[in-house]
């Protein structure tokens, strides 16, 4: 698709009319990370409408400077989407957090996995009203499982997962349990 005027790859699945999920990624890895982990299908098939985008300069997006304080809400409004739950896993966490902070209204959830900006957005974040599912590798090298508690406690409603065993791109080490997670999490913003 054209976003701001450069081509943006993204795969898209799902009923048109189910609560948006957007996917983004870390810095090694794309939206077909998400399709070869089996999270697309199953979000679809769930009832989900899913959207998985290469962030600019990874995967099948050619690089280019963009605003990381605006990219996520002009890429919701662009989509047609007025809220949509958030997986945000490392390095996207420069996108998804400014879009937290200053549009939580377009956030319905947000599952951070491991995120850059912790440590900067966390006391940002203060009292934040958007339901959190805050995801950590026990064994991440990168930034310490502690931090998960650091950000879970700038919710107003979060909950912390430990994958037990997984490094860094927890839900690469533990797909069944990040799944398991995920869909009672977006189970519950049903209620």
């Amino acid at each position: 698709m054209e976003f701001q005027g450069q081509p943006l790859f993204r795969v898209t699945a799902g009923p048109a009319d189910g609560l948006p999920v957007l996917l983004l990624h870390g810095a090694a890895f794309h939206s077909g990370t998400w399709q070869q982990l089996g999270t697309i299908d199953l979000l679809a098939k769930a009832g989900y409408r899913v959207v998985a985008v290469d962030l600019p300069g990874f995967g099948q997006s050619p690089a280019r400077r963009t605003d990381p304080s605006s990219f996520a809400v002009e890429l919701l409004t662009h989509l047609g989407i007025d809220r949509a739950v958030v997986v945000s896993p490392s390095m996207s966490g420069g996108v998804s957090f400014p879009l937290l902070l200053h549009h939580p209204e377009r956030v319905a959830g947000f599952v951070p996995v491991a995120p850059v900006g912790t440590g900067e957005y966390a006391k940002k974040l203060h009292d934040c009203p958007v339901p959190a599912l805050v995801v950590w590798g026990e064994l991440d090298a990168i930034f310490p499982p502690s931090q998960a508690e650091t950000l879970a406690a700038s919710f107003e409603k979060a909950e912390v997962l430990i994958l037990p065993g997984a490094g860094h791109p927890a839900y690469l080490d533990q797909p069944e349990a990040f799944h398991r997670a995920l869909l009672g999490f977006l189970a519950s913003l049903d209620d």
